[in-house]
């Protein structure tokens, strides 16, 4: 059974940093896409960065420039480093391959206050 956990969200005032990390378990996840994911209340869920096994990134435009996607395959982890952080990248986070094919983690809570 495949089990996603991301962790490392909190609370943080703009122009602030946070660093969230998933631990991925159950199989292997060296040769797919994996992405992190975002959904802010009211809003649907939507990929805001991926990364290609070979290590190739895409970002959304709301976050290109802020955040960096890394993944460690020897420890299936993927991380998520956000800098310069806006009211608006209020959300909870989630990671699942890309397009997403798992059950959703509980995800990590991140807020900004302005």
């Amino acid at each position: 059974q495949v089990q996603l956990v991301e962790s490392g969200g909190g609370l943080v005032q703009a122009g602030g940093s946070l660093r969230l990390s998933c631990a991925a378990s159950g199989r292997r996840f060296s040769i797919a896409s994996m992405g992190w994911y975002r959904q802010a209340p009211g809003k649907q869920r939507d990929v805001v960065a991926q990364i290609s096994s070979g290590g190739s990134t895409v970002y959304g435009v709301s976050v290109k420039g802020r955040f960096t996607i890394s993944r460690d395959n020897a420890k299936n982890t993927i991380d998520l480093q956000m800098n310069s952080l806006k009211a608006e990248d209020t959300a909870v986070y989630y990671c699942n391959t890309v397009p997403a094919v798992y059950q959703w983690g509980q995800g990590t809570q991140v807020t900004v206050s302005s």
